[in-house]
């Protein structure tokens, strides 16, 4: 991989194709964390390789090329839903086969509705895709015990919703 990124930073066209295709996996998934529609994924994914390939000479570190991207990809998706101000209506979305259907997707975005856009993105990128702690660190450009403490809090504010969603709803 770190080949590929020494020549794309050389400006080989082709280098950098395969970077993209070999990450775009990776890409769809932190995207669709954020994003609820296709066509925002979409965007987000290819205004993420357009500024990937006008700063790929920035890039400080090859073999954290992975991170940089995923950083930017991140800021894009974010930059959407600060211009959206909105939800999209669940007749929208679309079905998806696979790990994550829809439905559990769904599921997941009400229960981490309470928290902050930032510990929503932390909770997708460590439930969702499996990714640790030391690595949300890294694409979010904060310490890992940040990382872990917000973890820690996340959880157990969702418990307390949970528990105050029992007594209301008279389970308890």
């Amino acid at each position: 991989m770190e080949l590929l990124v020494k020549k794309a930073k050389k400006g080989d066209a082709e280098a950098f194709i395969a970077l993209m295709e070999a990450n775009k996996q990776s890409m769809y998934k932190v995207a669709r964390g954020f994003l609820y529609s296709q066509e925002d994924v979409a965007d987000a994914m290819a205004e993420t390789v357009l500024k990937c390939y006008e700063r790929i000479g920035s890039l400080k570190q090859n073999a954290y090329f992975k991170t940089w991207m995923i950083r930017i990809l991140i800021n894009n998706c974010k930059d959407i839903l600060r211009k959206q101000k909105r939800y999209v209506p669940v007749e929208e979305m679309p079905e998806e086969a696979g790990k994550n259907s829809r439905g559990e997707m769904l599921e997941f975005q009400e229960l981490v509705e309470p928290l902050g856009e930032q510990d929503r993105s932390i909770f997708t990128l460590y439930y969702v895709y499996g990714m640790k702690a030391k690595e949300i660190a890294a694409y979010m450009n904060m310490k890992e015990n940040t990382v872990l403490s917000r973890l820690k809090r996340g959880r157990e504010a969702l418990r307390n919703e949970m528990d105050n969603q029992q007594v209301r709803g008279g389970r308890i």
